[in-house]
């Protein structure tokens, strides 16, 4: 069965882009802000000298903090004012919604519709904020840790550096929300898409270069292109399948007319998670790593080394936790976001049922049925995407870049930008339909 965006795409019509003055608009605007957050990944935080910070951001590059230099497209390695990168907005917006499973109150605010979202969006404000202020000063103590890297210790650089980090969050965010309402696409997907893109170039030409200095094979070089080109369309293939459950509407009847009963489906992706679990799998599992590298390891016990050097970057444990989160939050993260019992509710409510299941709590039981056993799909979809890059990023010392996490956001990005952008120019088309046939009723009308 066609899913949506092949039907979107079988519509299409590319003259219909010269004459979409809208979506030229929005597209320019998004070039634009992505522009404008590219320069400020190289404004840098005052009070850093780059030399020290570069030396020692090398030596760190394996842990969270590579991790987060590639979300916010090098930032952290130049310690920009972007910094920090949209990941704390992120990290706001997942707990207010773990919290709206737990807190009555959060949970009523979420069905109240439209007014209610903006009341939890403002909270997930408040919270980017706080965590926003924890991470700096974390950042800006840990900095004050290595020798050299800041030019004047003390409390007037933490708090400088609080308030720029801040600063530099909040307008990202704001950037985001600008994008995401103004131009095409997920503001603060396209946000992390255009810090990884920003890097892939470099990440082939050292893979490339690798090549030439005979510090890869060619045979290995063409295996990891052959990994990432079906890694793609893996990626593309899995986030475009549905499970659709059948709806039936029962007949209605409407003065001395019988209207026969309407169906539907209910879609059910495969990948609900998204990116997230591996998004967090890896940060959790690359904080020790990093606690470590800021810490005089001769005075850890032996027992703490042997674990932080099993938790390493391509070791076997790591792989093994690595899986193990993974399919632990795409599960999580699926019970969070997709309520089974509302979906059920809502169902009844507008009169649709399942053929054979009945409506109300059976419902909401079978739905949770087929949910955990298609998330179960993607959980082994994740895991073999973001497991296979590893495995040669860890064999063959292929650059960080070209990860699974990255290919899977740049992908999944790609796909929801271009579907809107069919979208828009569907909607084009349909409005130019409509007018066309108003003229020719206004004209009909005047004989």
């Amino acid at each position: 069965m066609a899913s949506a965006a092949e039907q979107l795409a079988a519509n299409l019509n590319f003259s219909a882009f010269s004459k979409a003055e809208d979506l030229k608009r929005r597209i320019w605007f998004t070039l634009g802000a992505l522009l404008v957050y590219r320069l400020g990944t190289y404004i840098p935080m005052p009070g850093i000298d780059p030399a020290a910070l570069a030396q020692a951001f090398q030596q760190q590059s394996t842990g969270i903090l590579g991790l987060f230099n590639m979300f916010s497209g090098g930032a952290v390695g130049r310690m920009a004012i972007f910094a920090l990168g949209i990941m704390p907005y992120i990290s706001a917006s997942i707990i207010i919604q773990l919290m709206t499973s737990v807190i009555p109150s959060l949970e009523q605010l979420k069905k109240e519709g439209e007014q209610g979202r903006k009341v939890i969006n403002q909270y997930t404000r408040y919270g980017t904020v706080l965590l926003a202020t924890f991470q700096a000063y974390g950042i800006a103590v840990g900095l004050e840790t290595q020798a050299g890297i800041v030019v004047d210790p003390g409390w007037f650089f933490r708090v400088s550096a609080v308030i720029t980090l801040v600063g530099g969050t909040m307008f990202l965010m704001w950037l985001g929300e600008q994008i995401t309402s103004r131009g095409i696409g997920n503001g603060i997907s396209l946000i992390i898409f255009a810090g990884i893109v920003a890097h892939l170039p470099s990440a082939v030409a050292n893979l490339l270069e690798l090549g030439r200095t005979g510090a890869l094979s060619t045979t290995i070089i063409l295996l990891v292109i052959v990994v990432a080109v079906a890694c793609i369309a893996f990626i593309v293939f899995v986030e475009r399948a549905q499970r659709r459950l059948l709806i039936q509407y029962p007949k209605r009847q409407v003065g001395n007319r019988m209207f026969q009963g309407d169906t539907s489906h209910l879609p059910l992706k495969l990948n609900t998670a998204g990116v997230i679990p591996p998004i967090f799998a890896s940060s959790l599992l690359l904080l020790p790593v990093t606690v470590a590298n800021f810490t005089d390891t001769s005075q850890l016990p032996d027992w703490a080394t042997a674990v932080v050097a099993s938790l390493g970057h391509g070791q076997p444990l790591y792989m093994l936790f690595y899986a193990g989160l993974i399919a632990f939050f795409a599960f999580f993260y699926t019970a969070v976001v997709f309520n089974p019992k509302d979906t059920a509710d809502n169902l009844k409510k507008h009169g649709g049922f399942i053929p054979g299941i009945r409506p109300g709590e059976r419902t909401a039981e079978y739905i949770d049925y087929v949910l955990t056993r298609i998330t179960v799909i993607g959980a082994i979809y994740l895991v073999l995407i973001c497991l296979l890059p590893e495995f040669l990023i860890s064999a063959a010392g292929v650059p960080f870049y070209l990860g699974g996490t990255s290919l899977l956001i740049v992908v999944s990005v790609t796909m929801d930008t271009v579907a809107q952008i069919q979208g828009h120019l569907l909607a084009h088309q349909y409005e130019g339909l409509v007018k066309k046939a108003k003229l020719r009723g206004g004209r009909r009308g005047g004989r």
